[in-house]
């Protein structure tokens, strides 16, 4: 295994890592912002698609989200979208506006989504050890198939473990700082 599959095999747990970032910025914290509304899904036109492909999502103000609906027809499975999607959202429309205010977050709630991004941090966790596994596993077959030697092989799961140590460590510092978000009052 060169630099370059080790590259790979960064890559991969690079993405696992961006995936969090993204799930996490789908988790409400109180604070309005668009990425709130990235996993809310519409039927429109016989087909889900993401809000975003159904109108402007923007944030006017801290605690509001308003979402500027494309064809008029679809202002209410913009709001039946965003119902759904258990964010615990309540939108209303005002003509092809759905604005969808954002309350304050009860003690519960924070405690209920820092258990969400505990689940989001675990998934993670998971997908980067699934990396170094098929990492080792091509270690071992490339030292059986003689194109590596043992020291070599070692050497390599070394450096893998140390991959995967350092993104387990970075997604361990984004749940603290998403806890640490979603507990502020």
């Amino acid at each position: 295994m060169t630099d370059a599959r080790l590259d790979e095999f960064s890559r991969r747990m690079d993405g696992a890592v961006e995936a969090l970032r993204k799930e996490f910025a789908g988790l409400r914290t109180g604070r309005a912002s668009t990425h709130l509304l990235d996993q809310v899904m519409v039927n429109a036109y016989g087909s889900n698609m993401p809000i975003n492909q159904v109108g402007t999502v923007s944030v006017p103000e801290p605690r509001m989200i308003t979402v500027q609906v494309w064809d008029r027809g679809m202002v209410s499975a913009v709001e039946k979208g965003i119902r759904d999607a258990g964010l615990g959202l309540n939108p209303a429309s005002d003509g092809q506006l759905v604005r969808v205010p954002v309350p304050e977050l009860s003690q519960e709630r924070r405690t209920e989504l820092a258990k969400v991004a505990h689940k989001y941090a675990e998934q993670a966790r998971v997908a980067v050890r699934n990396v170094r596994r098929d990492g080792m596993d091509m270690l071992k077959k490339s030292e059986k198939d003689g194109d590596i030697s043992q020291d070599e092989h070692r050497g390599l799961s070394d450096q893998m473990q140390k991959l995967t140590d350092d993104h387990i460590k970075r997604v361990d510092e984004a749940l603290a700082a998403k806890e640490k978000e979603i507990m502020q009052v």
